[in-house]
């Protein structure tokens, strides 16, 4: 299994050749006689939504590595062996802007797929959690320039950009709890 399209057979190294199987066309090695499976790699995000102010206002990260270096996002990233999407989105969170919040206290808010770059495909599970279930104040972490809690009025009226792939998920992430 690949993350993006293989040219060689990962086990043996030998030149993949193209065939039908399952009603689709796929890359098999001719020596291990094995299909050399390309999968979507998954990743997950949280939204903390806070509620205190006016208006709702989510927990975003302004992207301090590619891809979309200088977009906001939603915080989040890929998975790792061995966890569940919740335990990454909060690994993530934390990673990212120095909030903590329990995986329990995550609600599924959408499931997505994003166009394919350089032939890796991504499967993110996205939540959102309550910022009353939070504790810390948002710090610019890991993958971070800065990280704040924005209102879709107040990030309208910037001059900031989102990756358009996240734009979608904060507006939805900032009406959730109505």
């Amino acid at each position: 299994m690949v993350s993006r399209p293989a040219e060689f057979c990962p086990h043996c190294g030998t030149s993949l050749e193209t065939t039908a199987f399952d009603g689709r066309e796929r890359e098999r090695c001719p020596t291990c006689e094995d299909v050399v499976w390309h999968n979507p790699v998954p990743c997950a995000s949280v939204a903390v939504v806070d509620r205190s102010g006016e208006t709702p206002a989510v927990l975003c990260v302004e992207r301090a590595v590619p891809p979309g270096v200088g977009d906001w996002t939603i915080p989040g990233g890929h998975m790792e062996i061995g966890e569940d999407p919740e335990t990454a989105a909060v690994r993530e969170l934390e990673e990212e802007t120095g909030v903590v919040v329990d995986p329990g206290a995550l609600e599924l808010l959408d499931a997505t797929t994003m166009p394919p770059r350089d032939g890796k495909h991504v499967l993110t599970v996205h939540y959102v959690a309550d910022r009353a279930d939070a504790t810390g104040e948002p710090t610019a972490g890991s993958d971070a320039s800065a990280a704040r809690f924005w209102s879709p009025a107040e990030f309208d009226a910037s001059e900031k950009t989102f990756r358009p792939i996240h734009e979608q998920r904060f507006r939805n992430a900032a009406v959730w709890f109505e």
